[in-house]
């Protein structure tokens, strides 16, 4: 497994995880849940291994790499029911959409505001106001 605030390291066990799973080499469990995720976006699988790329959201560019971490993100917070509840926001989103991959782009759209606003302002990551968020996806 791999904890790293590398961006270069990410990028590349992602990068090695998705070129081990194209060999059909055994993967390791994070491997094997990154691989998961890049299986649901074709639209990614040619720019995995382009690990130095830099993408800009102002210009309409999606970052790979960031998305495939929300997901893993987002799917550790579901497995540990943290933050309280996040289960049940997603049960009522997933119920909503009847797609579970369109359901985690939802809460994965509170998890990136927070993020965003965070950054922004300099400050620590609001976790009212995500699950503030996810209560309004959860009732629109």
């Amino acid at each position: 497994m791999l904890y790293t605030q590398d961006r270069s390291e990410q990028r590349k066990f992602l990068a090695n995880a998705w070129q081990k799973f194209l060999d059909k080499k055994i993967l390791d469990p994070l491997e094997d849940q990154l691989t998961q995720v890049i299986e649901l976006h074709p639209e990614y699988h040619q720019l995995i291994n382009n690990t130095e790329s830099d993408y800009f959201p102002e210009q309409g560019e999606v970052n790979p790499f960031l998305h495939i971490n929300l997901h893993l993100s987002l799917r550790e917070q579901l497995s540990i029911n943290q933050p309280t509840g996040i289960n049940k926001y997603y049960q009522t989103i997933l119920n909503k959409v009847q797609d579970p991959h369109k359901a985690e782009h939802l809460m994965m759209d509170c998890i990136a505001q927070m993020i965003f606003s965070s950054q922004k302002n300099n400050t620590p990551m609001d976790h009212q106001t995500y699950i503030h968020c996810l209560k309004s996806q959860a009732n629109t």
